[in-house]
């Protein structure tokens, strides 16, 4: 042994490798330390590293642990079984319909990855299949498979997965999932997949849980007990298309989960939420989606910089029922009861028209609107909104009387033909217009700052480069100019120019209506009385007091009216008791 270490030497480019000096001939006192080393950088290479294995349904020599093509195994649930965790495992082209494993219960899996490796096609979903087993007549029961069932920390990428079911039970493990089953719903991802054609008795007829990047979810079905979730359930679905799907009950494209830039596409529900039922979208389009009772396009959710377009309800809200839509565009959707629009909604600075029902509430019903414009819908009792709906700030007509800051003008969209263009015009009146405070945060519909000049606009589309800080539905009001010198302008020659009569509510085009400024003083000595005064010009302005100035402030109507005196509102009130602060309010 002494010899055989005393005459070892290493090539130059293994030294070259592992960082060690040239070559030499070592000695027992050096053997030993550098053999230690030598193991541990060994040992490191080999840990660092994972292995591939292939997969070929053509193979010819099936070898564990098939580490190359001419020993690929020839299913893909064999190449899982010998794989270690972070292993990758390729797979060529074919239709993979043989072998599987059961995770949980008798529920059977075409290919089981119970553990957190990568499994890839080598060319996609186009050429390389993974095939459940769907029941002649019932497609979910005892004998049915599963496409993919995928652990906590494996992922998937480029396969179609078709003809999957599950057994016909309510329970998680067994009745979820048709195509594919996700142990984690962030750390089990699925890419670039095709997931078409699969069922699922209970819940999530083509994917149950996961992240799902661009992957496409088409015509799987959820159909058993509460069937819901169709295409996706409980999951976050980032760039997917989903089309086609239908739901027993509720949810037909998705269901209560996370969908980023998705569209959803002619998905339908024999209950509530034809294109998604609760969860979170944002920055999707849903178009087209049935519904046999509520929400066609949307059911419980939350929708952020979404577009609703020609959605369908049975029953109500054709676009979105007991939802939240910030920066949405809601249009051409319909009801054939009540609220073609929106349903039990509340939305903020959206966009509705061209939606239709034929009972009540043509683009909304029993909703609350800040911000947004609702115009051009029909109904026969309540085209654009109905008597139970809330509107602050809202471009509409007739004009609300339930709510504050309403215009009626015609918000002059670039192009409705086809409702092609919802933008507003240069010369909008909805422009500068809302109140930002009941704007959404984050970006407009177009992924603009949702703020700009100062003021937001009414709608899901902020106007870029306003000419004016100033309303311009307050300058349509007046017949001013909406040009680059309409602020500073001063028609009425009060000294007070436009925006600033326009922050003081006042009438730029009279003289006599003019910003409020009261004036206070004590009178005697010591003084007993405080004489109050402010300009007959200011014109609808009340003066009122309080008796501190913290959050729970009470203001209170002056008591005494004020005497008019050469120009002047005037009131003389007492100094006595608590002291008192006072402003004037329009």
């Amino acid at each position: 042994m002494k010899e055989s270490v005393e005459n070892l030497n290493f090539a130059p480019a293994l030294t070259a490798n592992l960082g060690l000096m040239p070559a030499r001939r070592l000695t027992a006192q050096t053997a030993l330390p550098l053999r230690l080393t030598l193991s541990i950088v060994v040992f490191l290479a080999l840990t660092a590293s994972a292995a591939v294995h292939y997969v070929d349904m053509n193979s010819t020599n099936p070898t564990p642990p098939y580490m190359n093509w001419a020993t690929a195994a020839t299913n893909i649930q064999d190449a899982v079984d010998v794989a270690l965790g972070d292993d990758e495992i390729v797979v060529t082209n074919g239709l993979y319909a043989t072998g599987g494993r059961a995770v949980y219960g008798t529920m059977t899996n075409r290919v089981a990855v119970d553990r957190p490796l990568t499994l890839r096609s080598v060319n996609g979903p186009e050429f390389t299949v993974i095939q459940g087993g769907r029941l002649p007549d019932t497609n979910n029961g005892d004998g049915a498979i599963r496409c993919v069932y995928l652990a906590n920390g494996a992922s998937l990428m480029g396969f179609t997965l078709t003809n999957g079911a599950t057994r016909a039970v309510a329970t998680t493990g067994e009745g979820n999932g048709g195509g594919v089953w996700c142990e984690s719903p962030n750390n089990s991802v699925v890419s670039n997949c095709l997931v078409t054609g699969n069922f699922a008795y209970y819940l999530g007829g083509g994917a149950y849980g996961g992240m799902l990047n661009n992957c496409t979810l088409n015509t799987n079905t959820a159909k058993g007990y509460l069937g819901s979730g169709a295409g996706a359930c409980g999951g976050t679905l980032n760039n997917c298309t989903l089309n086609g799907n239908s739901a027993e009950w509720d949810g037909g494209g998705a269901y209560e989960s996370t969908l980023n830039n998705c569209t959803l596409n002619g998905n339908t529900t024999a209950w509530e939420g034809g294109g998604a039922y609760g969860g979170t979208l944002s920055n999707c389009t849903l178009n087209g989606n049935w519904a046999a009772w509520e929400g066609a396009g949307a059911y419980g959710s939350t929708l952020n910089n979404c577009k609703l377009n020609s959605n369908s309800a049975a029953w109500e809200g054709g676009g979105a029922y007991d939802s939240t839509l910030n920066n949405c565009t809601l249009n051409g959707n319909s009801a054939a009861w009540e609220g073609g629009g929106a349903a039990g909604c509340t939305l903020n600075n959206c966009t509705l028209g061209g939606n239709s029902a034929a009972i009540s509430g043509g683009g909304v019903l029993s909703s609350t609107l800040n911000n947004c414009v609702v115009y051009f819908n029909t109904c026969a009792d309540g085209a654009n909104y109905d008597s139970s709906s809330a509107l602050n700030y809202c471009c509409t007509t007739p004009l609300p009387t339930n709510g504050i800051g309403n215009i009626t003008y015609v918000p002059l969209f670039v192009d409705t033909n086809g409702w092609a263009n919802l933008r507003p015009q240069s010369t909008s009146p909805c422009i500068n217009a809302g109140t930002n405070a009941l704007a959404p945060t984050g970006p407009d519909l177009d992924g603009n700052p949702r703020i700009k000049g100062g003021i937001v606009d009414i709608g899901a589309y902020e106007y870029q480069t306003p000419v004016s800080r100033i309303s311009y539905a307050w300058l349509y009001q007046y017949g001013l100019p909406i040009n680059a010198d309409t602020d500073t302008a001063d028609p009425d020659g009060d000294g007070v120019d436009n925006y600033h009569e326009w922050l003081a509510g006042t009438d730029p085009t009279n003289r006599f209506s003019s910003p409020a400024q009261l004036m206070i003083v004590p009178s005697g000595v010591p003084p007993s009385v405080i004489v109050l005064s402010w300009s007959t010009n200011a014109v609808g302005f009340t003066l009122q007091s309080t008796t501190n100035l913290d959050s729970s402030a009470v203001w209170v109507t002056n008591s005494l009216p004020p005497v008019i005196i050469c120009g002047q509102n005037i009131v003389i009130n007492p100094v006595s008791g608590p002291r008192q602060f006072y402003r004037l309010v329009h």
